[in-house]
């Protein structure tokens, strides 16, 4: 393992993703700025235009920028590779929008956990929202499915949620009380995987609905962020300084 120091001191680096040039885009939450390094350690740094907005949630868009969120900035933000950003204001103050995903209409779809909604973004900065059937449910990770619909955490809802492109929400209930997830991704089946970070497990729902837990061996690892890799194997980052391989056997491997 190698690691490479950012450029600002306690910049809080929330998210992170691989572009398809394999520079890697991040977070910087508590510096208010965008960061972007190359695999040998070279950084380049975007302050944004707002202080205190806390960008937090990225992704890469069809249009070949990156799309993110703000927190506290209560925006969508969105910079070019050459480090142009251009914001777009949520319609409801502390929306507090979060995670952020491509979905397949060739849009943007993020979460706003203290709105209680699921948003959509075009790519000309359109924007609308579709109301989480349950209350508070305080929505998270959010990513695009093998069916082509949306899914989605709920860390105070208990729940797996899924919106169609045409905004119709459907909900799955944990079968572990008080799981709080908190990040889910794509699996290389017709599944998703996602954290549960008060029941210390890692879970998995088949697009029908369908789910499985599985406990961490480490007693309150407390997992948060995920992802699948190329081979299919689930990875995931803990709280006590963890990082998490799932070797997945599936029935008729």
């Amino acid at each position: 393992m190698r690691t490479f120091d950012v450029p600002t001191p306690d910049a809080g680096v929330m998210s992170i993703l691989s572009a398809p040039n394999g520079d890697l885009w991040f977070t910087e939450y508590k510096a208010n700025k965008i960061g972007r390094m190359t695999t040998e350690g070279i950084f380049t740094e975007f302050e944004l235009p707002e202080a205190c907005s806390s960008p937090y949630g990225l992704t890469e868009g069809p249009d070949g920028a990156i799309w993110f969120t703000e927190l506290i900035g209560n925006r969508i933000g969105r910079i070019t590779t050459a480090g142009v950003i251009t914001e777009y204001d949520m319609p409801r103050a502390g929306s507090y929008p979060s995670y952020i995903t491509a979905g397949p209409d060739g849009a943007l779809w993020f979460t706003e956990n203290q709105n209680n909604c699921i948003g959509r973004i075009t790519v000309d900065g359109e924007i609308a929202e579709y109301r989480i059937p349950t209350e508070q449910s305080g929505p998270v990770g959010i990513t695009a499915g093998a069916d082509g619909a949306l899914w989605f955490v709920q860390i105070n809802g208990n729940q797996i949620g899924r919106i169609t492109t045409a905004g119709e929400i459907t909900e799955f209930k944990l079968p572990s009380g008080n799981a709080r997830p908190h990040a889910i991704a794509a699996g290389a089946r017709e599944d998703l995987w996602f954290t549960e970070w008060g029941a210390n497990r890692i879970g998995r729902i088949t697009c029908t609905g369908d789910i499985t837990e599985y406990p961490i061996p480490t007693p309150s690892a407390e997992p948060h962020g995920i992802t699948v890799d190329s081979g299919g194997e689930v990875w995931f980052a803990e709280e006590c300084d963890q990082v998490g391989r799932f070797i997945v056997q599936y029935e008729d491997s």
